[in-house]
């Protein structure tokens, strides 16, 4: 009879590995650029919320927390009630605590200006967010995210926040991470100096180092698109997907496609590979969010070794002109992102 119960069992992967999210953030303080304390409290604001909104996901299904909230975001699309839940939880908790001037959230029409108990505008980062990623998977217990992205305000400091605040290029990013919300809790960040992965353990609430200094492979043998909208692709897309489909070498590549970027990046990075959400003809200027999405992926990417591209460019060095723009998104393994961006070039 094999013993389930028996904590030996449940504890050899910490063994080497016990060093808390906390101690983390404290040991690596000195790598926070321009910062005496605030950028620490962010990470730590976005571990507590996130532990929330991970309690209301694993409790889908049993409360009257799943399905659409009845309204669309700016974007036109449906709010799903953990939408909105996660949203308010994320923004309560960064507000609460003072420690950002501004925050701009996928949800929400315009940035919300932040201050301070007594009027002032002295926290110097403002945060953008996709507070729940992929969340028309929650009904069918699909893994799902959370994505941040921390700027240092360009503004003066004791003034209100602009949106000169938020319409930064990605390479300005100080810090950004994502949440994964799957068969087990996961919070991956990083502030320029790496990637680092940190697993939540249920039993106490503490997210504990499980993924130290995670790293692409050079190459893959996973692409990532919505083959289903094949014929609404650019060429050089569709040229892409016939060779990653060819006998030849390594290839055929695996075909994955959650329909969640966070999940599907997270996979992608730990096993190789590459995630492309291109234009159509049906989504011209692509689908996800430059500001909430792409360059939060792509700080993760490239401190990771890999690339992120918007199939002819770097995303990060994109100059935003407004808060929900879209953009086309290739990112992954750098040679896969490169052969990518081979087939795009024949038909730029």
């Amino acid at each position: 009879m094999i013993n389930i119960c028996n904590r030996k069992n449940d504890m050899p992967i910490m063994k080497h590995r016990n060093k808390t999210l906390g101690e983390f953030i404290i040991e690596k303080q000195e790598e926070f650029k321009y910062s005496s304390g605030e950028l620490s409290r962010i990470i730590n604001a976005i571990r507590l919320a996130a532990k929330v909104v991970n309690y209301k996901v694993n409790k889908a299904g049993l409360v009257d927390i799943v399905g659409a909230a009845g309204e669309q975001n700016i974007q036109g699309e449906d709010q799903q009630k953990l939408d909105v839940y996660a949203n308010e939880v994320f923004i309560q908790t960064l507000t609460n605590r003072e420690i950002v001037c501004g925050i701009a959230s996928e949800e929400n029409d315009d940035f919300i200006a932040i201050h301070g108990k007594a009027g002032d505008d002295n926290s110097k980062y403002v945060v953008l967010m996709d507070p729940l990623d992929g969340s028309s998977n929650i009904d069918v217990n699909v893994s799902v995210g959370t994505i941040f992205s921390v700027f240092r305000r360009v503004t003066p400091m004791g003034t209100p926040v602009t949106l000169e605040d938020f319409l930064q290029p990605g390479d300005q990013q100080v810090a950004a991470g994502y949440v994964i919300y799957g068969t087990s809790t996961m919070l991956v960040y990083t502030t320029g100096h790496g990637v680092n992965g940190f697993t939540l353990n249920p039993a106490i609430g503490t997210f504990y180092l499980s993924h130290p200094n995670m790293q692409y492979s050079k190459d893959g043998k996973i692409y990532s698109v919505n083959e289903g909208n094949y014929i609404h692709f650019p060429q050089g897309v569709k040229d892409y997907i016939k060779y990653c489909q060819m006998e030849e070498g390594d290839r055929p590549y695996t075909s994955r496609y959650i329909g969640s970027l966070v999940s599907d990046f997270h996979r992608n990075m730990i096993k190789g590979g590459v995630y492309i959400y291109p234009t159509s003809s049906k989504a011209p200027n692509g689908k996800l969010r430059l500001l909430y999405e792409c360059n939060p992926m792509a700080f993760i990417a490239e401190q990771a070794g890999g690339k992120a591209s918007d199939g002819y460019g770097r995303i990060m060095e994109i100059q935003p002109t407004e808060l929900h723009q879209r953009v086309p998104f290739f990112c992954g393994s750098q040679n896969m992102v490169e052969k990518a961006e081979e087939f795009m070039a024949k038909y730029k």
